[in-house]
């Protein structure tokens, strides 16, 4: 870990995270105390691990209730502490996630493979199945892991997704933050997210 890392790799704020999911998760993970299951799929967005939407409740509903994996649409609510996150709104990461596809790239022709693609992209142009990003994360994590660096705890990125909210901007409707946990360890607890009380 270098100078920045020690100084700044840590984000010092918990966030509200949401999970979409099927509810019968919500129900194996609020009641019965099961620890929600990493995603290990070779498109996942930022890696490997837990997703959330953070401070998206709305957002975390639309994909349960758009999800073709989902039966009955729920919400579960995490407090996230995000440890040392490899965040992809910070510079600093932006750079290092640079320079590994660039190790990746080289170790992909070494072994004479194709170079992972982003592909399945959606109405607007946006590539859904990160099948080339997940690969990059995914070098860094073991790069880092057979050097004896630090691993991340989490992974950050931001999204510009879905339709334009009106004409000539690059506002889109499904604009989110997205919070990918390596670390079972940086969620302080799961709940269930309730109701506006109406009358305060």
């Amino acid at each position: 870990m270098n100078l920045y890392d020690t100084m700044y790799g840590r984000l010092p704020n918990l966030v509200i995270g949401f999970h979409g999911c099927d509810e019968s998760t919500f129900e194996k993970v609020l009641n019965q105390k099961q620890m929600l299951h990493s995603s290990t799929n070779s498109y996942d967005w930022l890696g490997n691990g837990m997703y959330f939407w953070e401070q998206n409740l709305e957002r975390a509903w639309q994909w349960a209730k758009e999800s073709k994996s989902v039966e009955k649409p729920a919400v579960l609510g995490a407090v996230i502490d995000l440890g040392y996150c490899l965040n992809l709104l910070d510079s600093h990461y932006l750079q290092i996630l640079k320079n590994e596809y660039i190790l990746l790239k080289q170790d992909i022709q070494i072994a004479g493979l194709p170079l992972p693609k982003n592909k399945g992209e959606d109405k607007t142009g946006n590539a859904m199945l990160r099948n080339l990003d997940c690969a990059v994360i995914e070098h860094l994590h073991t790069s880092r892991k057979e050097a004896n660096y630090l691993p991340f705890d989490s992974v950050r990125g931001v999204f510009w997704e879905g339709d334009s909210i009106y004409p000539n901007t690059e506002i889109k409707e499904k604009n989110h933050i997205q919070i990918c946990v390596r670390n079972p360890n940086c969620i302080k607890g799961f709940f269930a997210p309730r109701g506006f009380v109406e009358s305060w």
